[in-house]
């Protein structure tokens, strides 16, 4: 008898628990503007209702964009990129009617070459002679 109102008891309890919804979503970006020929990773975070954040991803987010396509997470932009900017948008899928939108600009300047690792090393071997 007493096993069973224990039972009844933790039921009760966990039936009160409800699973934490998101509440809202926000674009949390690792850079200012989108690199050309590359996928570039859209970070969508979900606001949960108990106040803690959660990573979405394309299992939890529907992403669309005004001039490419996506690949999960990922905007993929050709290296021939002809737009300065892309508006993208993220709705969540358990909730249509929350969603956010935003305009990444396209990087313009291609970024400088890497060394070599014929100049790294002559670099690092002129500095172990000046010490």
């Amino acid at each position: 008898m007493i096993r069973l109102l224990l039972i009844l008891v933790l039921l009760s309890a966990t039936a009160g628990l409800k699973a934490q919804q998101v509440d809202s979503i926000y674009f949390h970006l690792y850079t200012d503007s989108l690199k050309k020929g590359t996928h570039n990773y859209i970070n969508v975070d979900g606001k949960l209702s108990d106040g803690r954040w959660q990573p979405l991803t394309a299992k939890e987010i529907t992403f669309s964009s005004s001039d490419y396509t996506f690949n999960g997470n990922e905007l993929i932009l050709p290296a021939e990129c002809a737009v300065e900017k892309v508006k993208v948008k993220a709705v969540l899928k358990a909730n249509p009617a929350i969603w956010r939108e935003t305009t990444i600009w396209i990087k313009k300047n291609p970024d400088p070459d890497l060394p070599t690792k014929e100049e790294i090393l002559r670099n690092t071997n002129q500095r172990k002679k000046r010490h």
